[in-house]
């Protein structure tokens, strides 16, 4: 009997963990009222829900301060071509001081059970892209969150050098051109494509499973597209309706 209930308990383990999980996009900020995607309060949002993780995008500014905010624009402001004292001036549009990425993470801190899915934009050269590697990793492994974050970007320089520098973390790429046999040639964890992506390439979840490799799709707001990549045993999916895609 023992060893029954044993087994019942490995296969519950195995069967929640084969689940497909849930990531917010931006945070968690269609809610009502909404608040603003990528802001404290969207993470905060995303906290209460209980879900996998929560996505966010770092930039850098012109005096080398990291920020968090998916546009390359700040109101009229390109990012980096100004300083933060100017970026600041202008606040969120729900109040909120513009983000640097030392206070998203320290609110993304407060609850070790979400994780942070870090997004490094690409950036105008391979040597400002390294940079901003290099000071997002020393930020989080100095805030002591190496176990709670895992990075995704659109550029392939970018995932090659987190592994290069920390290849401990969970990498995924974003763009979408690169198989599952490439992915694991370039020696990173993951793919995280389009939805459409996977849709035109129907094995490629399949694939992927096989080389051991992680699957996420962005951004699926729509049920009915969820439930069949649900089917086909993908790993994460990233929408904007985290609340009502939880436990689906």
């Amino acid at each position: 009997m023992k060893n029954f209930i044993l087994g019942l308990a490995v296969l519950s383990t195995v069967v929640m963990k084969a689940q497909t999980q849930i990531i917010a996009h931006r945070g968690y900020f269609q809610t009502e009222p909404p608040t603003t995607e990528n802001s404290l309060t969207s993470l905060k949002n995303a906290q209460k829900l209980k879900i996998y993780g929560s996505e966010f995008d770092v930039r850098m500014t012109k005096d080398g301060i990291l920020v968090v905010n998916h546009d390359e624009h700040h109101a009229k402001m390109e990012i980096s071509e100004v300083t933060f004292k100017e970026l600041e001036k202008i606040k969120l549009s729900n109040g909120e001081k513009f983000p640097t990425l030392k206070n998203y993470l320290k609110q993304g801190k407060k609850d070790a059970s979400l994780k942070l899915i870090v997004e490094i934009k690409p950036t105008k050269t391979p040597e400002l892209e390294t940079e901003m590697v290099e000071k997002t990793i020393k930020m989080i492994k100095d805030m002591q969150l190496d176990s709670q974050s895992e990075f995704i970007s659109f550029s392939l320089h970018i995932c090659k050098e987190i592994k290069r520098i920390a290849p401990k973390f969970k990498v995924q790429y974003l763009n979408g051109e690169l198989s599952p046999e490439q992915i694991k040639s370039e020696g990173l964890d993951g793919l995280d494509y389009h939805y459409s992506v996977f849709q035109k390439n129907p094995t490629w979840i399949s694939e992927s499973k096989k080389l051991g490799l992680i699957t996420n799709t962005w951004t699926v707001n729509d049920p009915a597209i969820y439930d069949q990549l649900k089917a086909q045993g993908i790993d994460f999916v990233t929408t904007n309706i985290p609340d009502k895609l939880k436990g689906k």
